[in-house]
């Protein structure tokens, strides 16, 4: 671990930054045009005292969430995030799997979607990020981890829970959805990846995954009209448009309703309340 090097790195990137940048306000009495530190600790979802540490070459070695949270909180490249990872004397991340990368374009859109439920997914359906209207409607799933981050994994292995956001009218034709992304994931991601990885341990908790499996249906989604149900707003009918990264391998969903419709009241009232007021969704 070079601790020099990781402290000018943190510091030059933090003072790039700008907190437009990352959807914060600037408000009254900067000093400096960059971030602060409890700026970048609060995004990155740490401690203001550990941050620092990090910074001024005062820690121990970082585990490889924490870079990966700085990675995201500091907008890096993937060449960034590689070099960070070895200044901190780690091996970079494997760019070929999915893990907790978040891409940097995606996270400038979704800095600036404040009034409307969004969230970026991997291509096997784990939530990477999420505003504050998306957690109220979807539920927040920072503290989830392993196979459950997965929607299409806990559609099947726990449809109990995870099938009651949307109306029972509409779950076959949703679980028939999971099943064609999944495939294709697994054509981009090919057979020894971690999409063959979700395959088997859905083929072994699930008998109805084998059966929807069988039928051989690839479909990614690029547009949907669904109606989803909170807890306390009751049915909302949304639109879902995607915006893929380039390689595909993520994508950004945002919601959005028919103007002065019942549905778009509601989403403002999750937009204004948050989760704070409505819980954890589904």
């Amino acid at each position: 671990m070079d601790r020099d090097a990781l402290s000018q790195f943190l510091s030059r990137h933090r003072g790039d930054l700008k907190p437009a940048d990352v959807g914060l306000h600037a408000g009254p009495r900067r000093r400096a045009p960059g971030l602060r530190r409890e700026e970048v600790a609060q995004l990155a979802q740490m401690s203001t005292d550990y941050y620092t540490r990090l910074e001024q070459g005062r820690s121990t070695q970082p585990s490889a969430q924490i870079l990966s949270a700085l990675a995201r909180a500091l907008r890096l490249s993937p060449d960034e995030r590689d070099y960070l990872y070895r200044i901190a004397g780690l091996a970079a991340p494997d760019r070929s799997a999915t893990g907790e990368y978040v891409a940097p374009a995606l996270l400038r859109v979704l800095d600036r979607l404040s009034d409307t439920p969004a969230l970026i997914v991997s291509l096997l359906g784990e939530i990477l990020v999420q505003n504050a209207p998306a957690a109220a409607l979807y539920g927040e799933t920072s503290h989830l981890i392993g196979w459950e981050r997965s929607e299409v994994y806990r559609w099947f292995a726990h449809p109990e829970s995870a099938r009651t956001l949307y109306p029972e009218s509409d779950r076959d034709r949703q679980g028939r959805a999971q099943v064609a992304s999944l495939r294709a994931a697994l054509g981009l991601m090919g057979q020894h990846s971690r999409a063959a990885d979700l395959v088997r341990e859905l083929e072994r908790v699930s008998p109805e995954f084998v059966t929807l499996w069988a039928e051989q249906r690839v479909q990614r989604r690029f547009a949907d009209h669904k109606t989803l149900i909170h807890p306390e707003l009751g049915e909302i009918e949304v639109d879902c448009q995607t915006l893929f990264t380039e390689d595909q391998t993520q994508a950004l969903l945002v919601l959005s309703a028919a103007p002065r419709s019942e549905a778009e009241s509601k989403l403002q009232m999750l937009s204004v309340v948050g989760i704070e007021r409505f819980g954890s969704g589904s």
